[in-house]
């Protein structure tokens, strides 16, 4: 979502993305590698062709090397999306998804979209299912109460983007609604 920029007061999309770049997931090495030791933690062994986890960013660095193939999360695929976007849809609360699955998603589907089956279907199911999730955001938005706000299941790109408008729209609140002090 485009922002002006000062409504930008939030971490961006890339940087959200490096966050969730520290879930690990699920690989096929094409090599062989010994355990390594990072500042986040020891990986390996990585002996082909048993599965291993490993962080994203280190998935995505060997993919681009051409030395692994990523597994991708069960969460992607077009069945699963398919069942979460009837949900969303239907439903007045939010599905449950991965916290971080916006981020998950692209970075696999940027970098492996070959090891995904029908990466282009579930390009698309992702953007229906932002775009329903969206709009569930802006009615909720609509419906504030100054005394608390509960949006359970939202995701953490979707948590980024409301809440400029939030912070903002809550303050606006809080003084509409504080009563006058005695004097």
């Amino acid at each position: 979502m485009a922002l002006p920029q000062s409504l930008r007061t939030s971490v961006t999309p890339l940087e959200l993305e490096l966050i969730a770049s520290e879930q690990l997931v699920e690989i096929v090495p094409l090599i062989t590698m010994e355990k390594t030791a990072f500042i986040s933690g020891a990986y390996g062994p990585l002996r082909p062709p048993a599965k291993c986890r490993i962080p994203l960013w280190m998935a995505t660095n060997l993919k681009l090397k051409k030395k692994c193939h990523i597994v991708p999360p069960e969460w992607l695929s077009v069945d699963f999306l398919l069942e979460r976007l009837t949900r969303e849809t239907s439903r007045p609360e939010f599905s449950k998804l991965p916290f971080r699955f916006a981020e998950i998603a692209k970075v696999v589907l940027d970098v492996a979209s070959d090891d995904v089956q029908n990466a282009d279907k579930i390009k698309s199911l992702l953007k229906d299912l932002r775009e329903a999730r969206q709009a569930k955001s802006r009615d909720g938005l609509q419906k504030l109460d100054h005394s608390e706000l509960s949006l359970p299941n939202l995701c953490s790109m979707e948590i980024n983007e409301i809440r400029p408008f939030f912070i903002q729209s809550m303050g606006i609140l809080t003084q509409l609604v504080r009563e006058p002090s005695a004097e």
